[in-house]
């Protein structure tokens, strides 16, 4: 296709999506509102809606440029539960300590060594012995402690009635493992974050058929959070990719990032829109373990809205439990790179929805896009792989066989208001043009 035709074909595409609008709510929808008002769409527009620190008292907006002054305005005065408004400037990195100097795997764990640690576990990593060297037992101390550690140091918990906002476009969350423990009505908007490396994390020579690393830190969790709206965020492992991570065991690379996002233990009424999640392995997980039903039956309520997945290799989401919307999301990468985007999982309920799907090179198949675990309710509408059809039902119904339906048991218009775009060419346009930090026009919280 000549420079003039995808020219065209953008601006077909950008009048495709005015048209589509309802009157009058061109910026609303841009930030994530389905409506002439500002709030979000999806599930985080149930229950009375989400808010976040909307009506803070003057005393209770921040603007904060280091760690330090990010934990103090989380606590709020001593009333973390308040509403509050919390600005965010430049960088925030979770290693800085209260002088502002930056802490590293020694400081959390003095004489901590990653090769020494994985040697414990013999050359195929098969097993771990205190006695293998002399030195083991002290590596195993070392890194549960440092692990502890930097646990300790990076993790800032976002409380109930809270929006989190980036500024100038450039605002940058960097190692900082950010959570919801409990909280209600939470708004995380315009900002990167780059999810922590794990100093300290696991090799699991059990997990799986050789052995897995297990890292404990993700970008951001969710754990029995409600209404919880993410805007305009980008979530990437950032200056530490997976490829340039020590060698591990078996050829591979020693994993040392767990999940950009994970919503988990009864987390309800989340919606994720116009965000990017990009370079990255396993991605988005909902739901805290096949046999924590007691927990999350009935709950894991969220919609992911016109997001751009770049270079995902898996979970983007994988669902257990959960009623989950996927709409108007445009997914890139490798096909050779891409173990799958949609993950079924137990007792799940996705609704998949006019998604565009672009994957590079041989092996493009419907089947890499999704995959079963254990779950037998899934239904696309109207979803493109390259242009064409995606057959998602088809290939999810081949790998899940007897028991799979598309009834999933809900639909997403019973429940809220959206309105969705219906081509592939507005999708992809609309998603390029206005996912990330700084590219939706919102109003003041």
């Amino acid at each position: 296709m000549s420079a003039s035709q995808v020219l065209r074909a953008f601006l077909v595409a950008a009048v495709l999506v005015c048209a589509l609008l309802p009157a009058g709510s061109a910026s609303s929808y841009a930030s994530g509102s389905g409506s002439g008002e500002a709030g979000p769409v999806g599930w985080a527009s149930a229950r009375g809606g989400t808010t976040g620190g909307a009506g803070a008292a003057p005393e209770s907006t921040w603007t904060v440029s280091t760690r330090a002054e990010l934990k103090e305005a989380l606590a709020n005065h001593g009333d973390p539960n308040a509403p509050k408004v919390i600005r965010v400037q430049g960088d925030i990195n979770g290693h800085e300590a209260d002088d502002g100097t930056l802490l590293g795997e020694q400081d959390y764990a003095p004489g901590y060594d990653l090769a020494k640690y994985m040697s414990c576990f013999g050359e195929d990593g098969a097993v771990w012995s205190d006695t293998r060297y002399d030195y083991c037992k002290l590596q195993r101390t070392l890194r549960q402690t440092g692990s502890n550690r930097e646990k300790q140091q990076i993790q800032l918990t976002v409380p109930s009635n809270t929006t989190l906002l980036g500024t100038g476009g450039d605002a940058r969350l960097l190692g900082v493992f950010l959570t919801v423990n409990t909280g209600t009505n939470i708004i995380i908007r315009d900002l990167l974050l780059e999810a922590p490396v794990d100093h300290f994390t696991t090799w699991s020579p059990d997990d799986g058929e050789q052995g897995n690393w297990n890292a404990r830190f993700d970008a951001l969790t969710v754990i029995t959070g409600r209404n919880i709206w993410i805007d305009h965020c980008t979530f990437t492992d950032g200056r530490f990719p997976d490829r340039t991570a020590p060698a591990g065991f078996h050829g591979e690379r020693v994993q040392r990032h767990d999940g950009l996002l994970d919503i988990e233990d009864g987390s309800d009424f989340i919606t994720v829109s116009d965000s990017r999640f990009t370079d990255h392995d396993k991605a988005i997980l909902i739901g805290s373990g096949d046999g924590r039903g007691d927990r999350d039956r009935g709950h894991l309520k969220v919609t992911f809205v016109r997001n751009l997945f770049t270079d995902i290799a898996q979970r983007a989401p994988r669902v257990r439990f959960g009623q989950v919307h996927v709409v108007n999301n445009v997914y890139r990468g490798r096909a050779r790179d891409t173990v799958y985007a949609l993950g079924i999982g137990v007792e799940s309920a996705i609704v998949s929805e006019r998604n565009v799907f672009l994957y590079e090179g041989p092996g493009v198949h419907p089947s890499v896009l999704v995959a079963i675990y254990g779950g037998t309710r899934f239904r696309d509408t109207g979803s493109w792989l390259n242009g064409r059809p995606a057959s998602l039902n088809a290939a999810a119904a081949a790998e899940a066989g007897d028991g799979f339906t598309t009834d999933t048991g809900w639909n997403p218009a019973d429940v809220y208001a959206y309105h969705p775009l219906r081509s592939a060419a507005a999708v992809q346009w609309y998603v390029l043009h206005h996912s990330g930090p700084g590219r939706g026009a919102h109003p003041a919280p």
